[in-house]
C-alpha cells in the first residue's frame, strides 16, 4: 500500500485491540513488552547517536530543544485557557504535552543510514532535552497539586538527578569495559549485560523523579563508544528490538486509540482536532525557525519536523498522570490518544519521503568517483599465521569494510605442499568455519579460503591476485631471529608487502579496539603522493568514527593540506586535529604525547615509493620496543595502479637484490657499531 511499515503496526493495533476487534487484550504482558520497545527505540536513539557530530552541534541541540519545548508550550497555553476554557493547571500540562515528542520515526532513519546527518543529530538531543524539562514540569505540576512544592521537592530532585547523572556516566562506563575485557570471547553475555544497563538506567531515573525513558536514553549515551556500529554486540541490539520489542510497542500505541470517542458527540472530536492542530503546528514551527538559524535545507527542515512531530510516549505519560490526579478530563485524554494516531501517521510519512531525498542527494553529492568506484570494488584479504588472533583481525576488517562493496572478507590459509597437505587442508577449514560464523553476526559476508603453496609467501601474493583484493591485513610478526631483529619486521611480513602493490596493514591489537580512546597517525613526508593515500585516510577515519573517538594526525605542511582538501572533497565526518611533525631523525619524541589508551599508527611506505625513507626500516622494531603497551597498526600504501607494469613485464622486480644489498648493508653497519662500543669499552 505504500505506506510505512511503522503506521501498519500502529493501525494493526487499532483493529486488533480491546477498541477494535477485541482479539488481543491490553494485559500486562502487553505493557511490558510495549514498556521494553519504548526503552529500545529510547536506547537505540543514544547508542546510534555520533557523539563527535554531538558535541560538535551540542549548542545547536539545545537551541533546537529549547525551540521545540517553548513554541509548542507558548501556542497551546492559550488555545487550551481561553479556547478550550480549562484552568490554569490543566492548560498548562496540556499544553506541555505538546511539547514533547517520542521517536516514532527513528526506525525509518536508522534503516536508510542516515542517522549521523546533522539534522538526526540535532533533533535527537532536542529530544531529550524537551522531555527531560516536560517531564520535569510534570513533577513540579504534580507537586504543586498535592501542596509538596517546596524547597524540600527541588533539593530532593537536584540531588537525585546529579547522583543519577554521576552513576551513568562514571560508573557505568568503567564497569562496561571491565565486563568486556574480561568476557571477550562469551559474546551472548555482552546482550545480557547491555539489556540489563538499559533496565537498570531506567530504574535508576524513575528513582531520580524523572521518566524511565530519560534513563534509557542516557544508557545508550554511556554506552555509545563501547558498542560500534558494525559489531555483532550492535547486529544483535538492533536485531531483537527491531523485529520483537519496537513492535510490541507500536501495536501498543495502536491498541490505545478508542474509535468509538468519534461518536461520542462534536466536543471530543473539537478537542481532538484542536490538540492534533497545535501540536503539529508547533513543532513545525520549531523546525521552520531552526531551519532559518542553522541555514538547513528544506529536506532537512522536513527531516525534522518529522522526527519531532510524533507524539506517543511523554505524551501518554503527561496526559494519563494528568487524568489520573483529576487534573484532565475524559475529552483531553480521548483527543490525545486521537493526536497520537495523526501524528505518528503524519511523522512518518514526512519522514521517510525527506529521508530518501536526503539519501538520494547524498549519492548525488559524491565529488569523487574514482575513490567512490575503488571503494564498491574493495576486497579485504585476512591472511591467517596465528589463529588466536584472527578475531580481533577480522573484527578489525568489519569495523573497516566498505558496506556497499559486495566483496566478502577473504580469510586466507596456506598450507605447505607436502604428504600431509590434504589432511591439513580439512583441518584448517574446520578451523575456519569458526571465524565467517563470526563474520554473519555483523552481517558481514565471511569467506574461508584455503590453498596448497610451496611457502606463505607466494601463495598470499597469488591469491590476493585471484581474487583481486586490494586491501591485505596482517598480523603483528613475531621476530625471533638477528636478522628478523636488524631488519625490524621479519622475512614472511616484508616478503609479502615487496610483492604485493596492494595495501598492508600490519596490526599489534593488544586490547580490545572498543577501549581507546584516540587514533594517533603519523605520516612521512610525500605521503600524498601515494597511490593509497586516500585509501588509507578513508579506512582510518572510518574507524575513528565507529569507535566514536578522534583522530589526531601528524604530518608536515604539504601532507596537512593535502589531507584537509581530501576530507572537504569527500565530506567524511570525522573529527581530526592535524599537527605538524618533521623530526624523524628524532621519531621517539611522539612518545611523550602516546597514551597507553591510544591506538598508534604508522603510514609507512615501500621501497621505490615517493615518501620512502630508510629510517622507516628500523622503525616498525622501534615501535614494538618502545611502543609494546599499545595497539598498534603500520600501513603499507598501495605503491602503484593495477596496470602500472608495462604487458609482460609484471613479474620483473628489483626487489629482491635491493633487500639483499640493504641486509648486507645494514649487518655491516650494526657490526661497525659493535666494535665501536668495544672500543669505548
Amino acid at each position: 500500500m505504500n505506506i510505512p511499515g511503522i503506521i501498519g503496526l500502529i493501525i494493526s493495533g487499532v483493529v486488533i485491540g480491546p477498541h477494535g476487534l477485541n482479539i488481543l487484550e491490553k494485559n500486562s504482558a502487553i505493557d511490558l513488552f510495549s514498556t521494553i520497545g519504548l526503552l529500545y527505540i529510547m536506547f537505540i536513539a543514544g547508542l546510534e547517536l555520533d557523539m563527535n557530530e554531538f558535541k560538535a552541534n551540542r549548542n545547536k541541540s539545545l537551541l533546537f530543544g529549547f525551540f521545540t519545548f517553548i513554541f509548542p508550550l507558548t501556542i497551546g497555553f492559550p488555545v487550551c485557557f481561553y479556547f478550550l476554557d480549562y484552568d490554569f493547571n490543566a492548560s498548562f500540562l496540556t499544553a506541555s504535552m505538546f511539547a514533547t515528542h517520542t521517536l516514532v520515526a527513528y526506525p525509518i532513519v536508522s534503516k536508510l543510514g542516515i542517522v549521523k546527518n546533522q539534522a538526526v543529530a540535532i533533533t535527537i538531543g532536542g529530544t531529550i532535552l524537551t522531555d527531560t524539562a516536560v517531564l520535569i514540569i510534570l513533577a513540579v505540576i504534580m507537586g504543586n497539586t498535592n501542596g509538596n512544592l517546596n524547597q524540600e521537592f527541588w533539593l530532593r530532585l537536584g540531588i537525585s538527578l546529579a547522583i543519577f547523572s554521576a552513576i551513568m556516566f562514571l560508573v557505568i562506563p568503567k564497569i562496561a569495559k571491565w565486563f568486556f575485557r574480561k568476557l571477550e570471547s562469551e559474546k551472548h553475555s555482552h546482550y545480557i549485560f547491555v539489556l540489563s544497563v538499559v533496565f537498570f538506567a531506567a530504574f535508576l531515573a524513575e528513582v531520580a523523579g524523572v521518566e524511565p525513558i530519560i534513563g534509557a536514553f542516557v544508557a545508550g549515551l554511556a554506552l555509545n563508544k563501547l558498542i560500534p556500529h558494525s559489531s555483532a554486540l550492535m547486529n544483535r541490539i538492533e536485531f531483537i528490538g527491531n523485529s520483537l520489542f519496537i513492535p510490541f510497542f507500536l501495536i501498543s500505541v495502536g491498541m490505545l486509540v478508542d474509535t468509538s470517542v468519534i461518536l461520542k458527540g462534536p466536543t471530543a472530536l473539537i478537542v481532538a482536532g484542536t490538540l492534533s492542530v497545535v501540536a503539529l503546528a508547533g513543532k513545525w514551527v520549531a523546525a521552520l525557525i531552526t531551519q532559518y538559524i542553522f541555514k538547513y535545507s528544506t529536506v532537512q527542515r522536513q527531516l525534522i519536523f518529522g522526527l519531532s512531530s510524533a507524539h506517543a510516549a511523554a505524551t501518554l505519560a503527561v496526559i494519563l498522570v494528568g487524568y489520573k490526579a483529576n487534573i484532565l478530563d475524559e475529552n483531553i485524554l480521548n483527543g490525545t490518544i486521537i493526536l497520537i494516531l495523526i501524528t505518528c501517521v503524519i511523522a512518518s510519512f514526512v519522514t521517510e519521503k525527506a529521508a530518501k531525498r536526503i539519501v538520494i542527494e547524498s549519492e548525488d553529492e559524491k565529488t569523487d568517483s574514482v575513490v567512490a568506484n575503488r571503494m564498491n570494488e574493495e576486497h579485504i584479504l585476512l591472511p591467517i599465521a596465528n589463529v588466536k588472533k584472527i578475531a580481533k583481525l577480522l573484527e578489525f576488517s568489519v569495523l573497516i569494510k566498505d558496506k556497499k562493496s559486495p566483496n566478502p572478507v577473504s580469510i586466507l590459509s596456506v598450507v605447505s605442499n607436502d604428504e600431509e597437505a590434504e589432511s591439513n587442508i580439512i583441518k584448517t577449514r574446520n578451523k575456519l568455519e569458526e571465524f565467517v560464523k563470526q563474520g554473519s553476526a555483523t552481517e558481514t559476508k565471511v569467506n574461508a579460503i584455503t590453498t596448497i603453496d610451496h611457502n606463505v609467501t607466494s601463495g598470499v601474493t597469488r591469491v590476493s591476485r585471484e581474487i583481486m583484493a586490494n586491501i591485505i591485513i596482517l598480523g603483528w610478526p613475531v621476530r625471533t631471529g638477528l636478522l628478523d631483529k636488524i631488519i625490524g619486521i621479519d622475512e614472511k611480513t616484508e616478503s609479502i608487502i615487496g610483492n604485493t602493490d596492494k595495501t598492508v596493514f600490519i596490526c599489534d591489537l593488544v586490547k580490545p579496539l572498543i577501549l581507546h580512546k584516540r587514533i594517533q597517525v603519523i605520516a612521512p613526508p610525500l605521503a600524498e603522493h601515494e597511490n593509497g593515500f586516500d585509501l588509507w585516510i578513508i579506512k582510518i577515519s572510518k574507524l575513528a568514527q565507529e569507535l566514536s573517538i578522534p583522530l589526531f594526525l601528524d604530518c608536515n605542511q604539504a601532507t596537512k593540506k593535502a589531507v584537509e582538501k581530501f576530507l572537504s572533497e569527500m565530506k567524511l565526518p570525522v573529527k581530526i586535529t592535524i599537527n605538524l611533525f618533521d623530526d624523524w631523525e628524532d621519531f621517539l619524541v611522539l612518545s611523550r604525547k602516546i597514551n597507553e589508551d591510544d591506538l598508534f599508527v604508522l603510514v609507512s611506505a615501500r621501497k621505490g615509493s615517493a615518501s620512502y625513507m630508510n629510517l622507516l626500516e628500523r622503525l616498525p622494531s622501534k615501535l614494538g620496543k618502545h611502543f609494546a603497551a599499545n595497539s598498534k597498526l603500520i600501513i603499507y600504501p598501495q605503491q602503484f595502479d593495477k596496470n602500472y607494469f608495462p604487458q609482460g613485464y609484471e613479474d620483473i622486480s628489483s626487489q629482491p637484490l635491493n633487500k639483499g644489498i640493504e641486509t648486507i648493508q645494514k649487518l655491516g653497519k650494526d657490526i661497525g657499531n659493535i666494535f665501536k662500543k668495544e672500543t669505548n669499552n
